[in-house]
């Protein structure tokens, strides 16, 4: 039929504008997860420490993360701090630093979780054998919460993917942007528009989170074997 929906997928260049849309929820998951996972490590390492003082500081700041909508930290940032410190911030960047806040936290505590759960006796059966506190973290106790870090670490890489398309919300041109001003465009010509350009955003986003997906569930069942 000539005024099919999926018509609209192959006008002009609407295909790629919705990769190029992809490119860019791409870019802010990939910068956002590396630096959530260098921060993270630091947190996690700084949760395991034995001081109250520290202990309430990033209960707080976890607990913070975990009740505030991610929608809501975008906003603070992109119209709030602007406006209070007269900064000049992108909604890519914005959106950078709030995945950022928040992965550091959900990172920290899978660091910590996994730091906790090596068993206390090996770090006694390295002081047992001579090795020294370094070696003993070196050898022993970060292969094995490497092994128990990485898929959840990919799971959260994963969910961190999906949560930019709140970005949308705060003038970030990226896929779901580009696809609703496709639809908003063609909803004359293409009444049907939204339903393909829904399916091919769901594919785009299946094609990048399915394989990071599979990777977690292979690793921990590699690992526990």
């Amino acid at each position: 039929m000539p005024d099919s929906g999926i018509n609209i997928l192959f006008e002009g260049t609407n295909f790629l504008r919705l990769l190029g849309g992809l490119w860019v929820t791409v870019r802010i998951s990939v910068v956002s997860v590396l630096l959530s996972i260098l921060f993270g490590i630091i947190v996690g390492m700084i949760m395991t420490v034995r001081n109250p003082v520290t202990k309430a500081l990033t209960r707080v700041y976890l607990d913070f993360v975990r009740i505030m909508p991610q929608l809501v930290l975008l906003f603070i940032v992109y119209f709030g701090v602007t406006t209070a410190f007269n900064v000049n911030l992108s909604g890519e960047v914005s959106a950078v630093i709030v995945f950022t806040f928040w992965g550091t936290a959900e990172m920290g505590d899978l660091v910590r979780g996994a730091l906790l759960s090596v068993p206390k006796h090996q770090y006694e059966s390295g002081e047992a054998i001579g090795l020294s506190g370094l070696q003993i973290y070196r050898y022993i106790i970060i292969p094995q919460t490497v092994r128990r870090l990485i898929p959840l670490a990919i799971n959260l890489t994963t969910r961190m993917i999906k949560t930019t398309s709140l970005v949308t919300l705060i003038g970030v041109i990226e896929v779901l942007k580009v696809g609703q001003q496709i639809i908003e465009t063609s909803r004359f010509t293409y009444p049907s528009a939204s339903l393909w350009i829904y399916a091919i955003v769901f594919f785009l986003y299946f094609l990048v989170c399915y394989p990071i997906s599979r990777l977690a569930k292979g690793l921990e069942k590699k690992w526990q074997n």
